[in-house]
């Protein structure tokens, strides 16, 4: 697919000449360490971002449109997941076998 070096990026990618333990392997770990690596960039990236602020084109100070996170935010945050826990609690105590695999009623 790419000239010159995709063959050997393929080879070296896969471990060898075809997909094996190896390649496995390989492919394992990056998806295990991948997240890491995301989390990582996301919390340099809000260091930044809380250091210097966000970017402003039109030069307007918008600090008068803003609202503060706590507790506004918070209590909406807070009621929501306590909503979900609420759906999630009643769908397992009142209809277990709802989302359930039909063959495990199988005899």
């Amino acid at each position: 697919a790419i000239p010159y070096i995709g063959t050997n990026l393929v080879e070296w990618i896969w471990g060898g000449f075809s997909v094996d333990k190896a390649t496995l392997t390989r492919f394992f770990a990056f998806h295990f360490i991948l997240p890491f690596i995301i989390a990582a960039l996301a919390t340099v990236h809000l260091l930044f971002l809380h250091e210097t602020g966000s970017n402003n084109p039109t030069g307007i100070s918008s600090d008068m449109d803003k609202i503060p996170f706590h507790p506004y935010y918070t209590i909406k945050d807070i009621l929501g997941a306590l909503f979900m826990m609420l759906i999630l609690l009643i769908l397992v105590l009142f209809s277990p076998d709802l989302l359930g695999d039909p063959d495990n009623y199988t005899p």
